[in-house]
């Protein structure tokens, strides 16, 4: 069984604290451990930041939703923005990095699985997944 929990949220900064204090008591109340809990916490901050800076205006919503199984906790971040060429998307160089483009590398780093979709014109969809201890 599954367990879902949403959230719509203003595409302004000031709430993106909000879905962290969910993240973790979501995470915390599923036995996950204190590093797992601040790795996703670091995480669904970035995503939503992301929305915030590209995919959304402060009048814009976006939606965070939270699944939670027996096996895993997931964490999807959707926008209704004008979304992304996934295809000129590059891996930051971490020997020479420069400011912003970090934040999917981060999540990457961080998480067991992410998976992106994008497409111009239609938003951009980012979710992410840890794995239950």
């Amino acid at each position: 069984m599954t367990d879902t929990l949403k959230l719509q949220l203003p595409g302004k900064p000031q709430y993106v604290s909000t879905v962290r204090m969910v993240i973790s008591s979501l995470a915390n109340s599923a036995g996950f451990d204190v590093e797992a809990i601040e790795d996703m916490k670091v995480a669904v901050s970035e995503a939503c930041t992301n929305v915030v800076c590209h995919g959304a205006n402060g009048e814009d919503l976006y939606e965070v939703s939270f699944e939670l199984s027996e096996e895993q906790l997931s964490i999807s971040v959707q926008d209704q923005g004008e979304g992304y060429d996934m295809n000129a998307y590059q891996e930051p160089n971490l020997d020479c990095p420069k400011e912003g483009g970090l934040g999917l590398f981060i999540i990457q780093t961080l998480m067991d699985e992410v998976e992106m979709t994008s497409e111009p014109g239609q938003g951009t969809k980012i979710r992410m997944v840890k794995y239950r201890p």
